[in-house]
């Protein structure tokens, strides 16, 4: 491996959990904090309409981007299931069919959406005096494409052979220059040419563009094992087992975030109706929980990965002993961001509304009641990730879409005639008791360890349950936990 590639197969678990997490949760973080600085640049100086415009057209493009995540999470799985199994070849294989996929998607993205990025504002109801900044903004966007689905693969690829601090590395840098860049090209400083609105977009394109060529460039260096050059051009044409495994296996991972979309704008539609406090209080604690639930997501994909490789080195034991890690890591830190949340929530709210306004009572009172959701779905993240690490991607969607559509969208609804706009915030945590409990039985009762990324045998890494597997190695890892010698029974 790379040097900056990790075994995941070996070490403690809960240490090497941590530390592949950490990079990926401050990653989150950064993109966040990157988003809210343009946002101030936009909207302070170039106004309401601006801002107007900037949001319409970022809603387009995090569907884009969310559009992939599943298909980019089960390149994740497919590389880290062959690092796992010692098998190069095969990784190396899952990288130029997954380039070349991505590639082609997002330029043909880019020059559709050049075209039609009018109609599409058009048909989400942008306010017209803002429609025309909104599309010389999205075109810019666009052109972007390209360098943000292929940087966001690449850290994707490079997560499952095991290092997730290079993609955060050349993140930070991306958000960096990004945000250097924003002013210098809305205003015109210097040498740098006066774009307006279209300056935010152009900050975007080149600083992903440039980060995206260190990091090729990078890898080159490195020699790392995923790096493909010119003697390696055969393995960019697509192999359509893989291929059909990244859309079979990535689309339904895919469609979890549509879900979760779907669900928060039908909460913010039942929000609204009860007027412009209860709103804006319900969007202030968004802004909150964007960043709670953030540990759980960064620890839900570090398990992921390190599943992913302990299942392609038929290490059960391990699969098993990430899951406990990870559940107990996001009680921890989750736990740790929700206590001063709810300890001090008339401060942190207070940055988003006035003090002493009847609002901010009406936040206070939603917060305590709906913050404690994301240490339940935090494990229901944990899980379904670890279930997923072996290809079994349905039941974690089938899951997700009875705890959001089958619980916390209509108890909403039902109960509100009865308690009020209370039974929106009881819907949280209910749904996020109802979405741990369901994954907890599947990962005790269900047959996910049977599931298979690829269905030819020739490129089978998973073993079936009922087959118990061996360690690689007879010799016992010293720095392994204790229950790591013992290999899961068949479910």
């Amino acid at each position: 491996m790379a040097p900056t590639s990790q075994n995941l197969t070996e070490g403690p678990i809960g240490r090497n959990l941590f530390a592949f997490a950490l990079p990926i949760l401050a990653g989150n973080v950064a993109q966040s904090l990157n988003g809210s600085v343009n946002a101030v640049w936009v909207g302070r100086f170039l106004g309401e309409d601006a801002l107007t415009a900037t949001a319409n057209a970022n809603n387009i493009m995090f569907f884009l981007i969310g559009s992939v995540f599943g298909i980019g999470m089960a390149a994740t799985i497919l590389i880290a299931q062959a690092m796992g199994a010692r098998d190069v070849t095969q990784a190396r294989r899952v990288m130029g069919t997954s380039a070349t996929f991505f590639i082609g998607l997002s330029v043909l993205i880019a020059v559709l959406g050049w075209w039609f990025s009018r109609h599409l504002l058009a048909a989400m109801g942008t306010p017209q005096a803002s429609l025309h900044l909104a599309e010389d903004y999205l075109q810019v966007i666009f052109l972007a494409m390209p360098t943000l689905y292929a940087f966001a693969f690449l850290s994707a690829a490079l997560r499952g052979a095991g290092d997730s601090r290079t993609p955060f590395r050349f993140l930070l840098v991306a958000v960096l220059l990004d945000i250097v860049l924003n002013p210098l090209l809305i205003f015109g400083l210097g040498p740098f040419p006066k774009l307006g609105i279209a300056g935010s977009a152009w900050s975007t394109l080149v600083s992903q563009a440039i980060t995206l060529i260190a990091l090729l460039f990078y890898l080159r260096h490195k020699r790392n094992v995923l790096w493909l050059g010119r003697q390696d051009a055969r393995m960019f044409v697509p192999d359509t087992t893989i291929l059909r495994s990244l859309i079979v296996k990535g689309v339904p991972m895919g469609l979890q975030m549509v879900l979760i979309s779907l669900a928060m704008i039908a909460m913010m539609t039942m929000v609204n109706h009860h007027g412009t406090d209860t709103a804006a209080a319900y969007g202030a604690a968004l802004q909150l929980w964007t960043y709670v639930q953030m540990p759980a997501m960064a620890v839900g994909a570090a398990c992921s990965s390190m599943a992913a490789q302990n299942v392609g080195a038929h290490r059960w034991d391990r699969v098993s002993a990430t899951t406990r890690a990870g559940v107990i890591m996001n009680f921890l830190i989750t736990g740790a961001l929700i206590v001063p949340l709810i300890v001090f929530d008339r401060w942190t709210l207070s940055l988003f509304l006035p003090p002493g306004s009847d609002t901010l009572e009406v936040a206070r009172h939603l917060n305590h009641i709906s913050i404690w959701s994301f240490l339940f779905f935090g494990v229901t993240f944990v899980v379904s990730g670890v279930v997923r690490s072996t290809g079994a991607v349905i039941p974690p969607l089938l899951i997700l879409g009875l705890a959001l559509w089958g619980v916390r969208v209509p108890f909403a609804n039902l109960m509100q005639p009865r308690i009020g706009v209370d039974a929106i915030w009881w819907s949280f945590p209910i749904s996020a008791v109802c979405s741990m409990v369901l994954a907890l039985l599947y990962y005790r009762f269900g047959n996910w360890r049977r599931a298979r990324m690829l269905v030819p045998d020739r490129h089978e890494v998973a073993v079936p349950a009922e087959v118990p597997a061996q360690p690689p190695s007879p010799v016992a890892d010293p720095s392994a936990d204790p229950d790591d010698e013992i290999v899961e029974p068949a479910r």
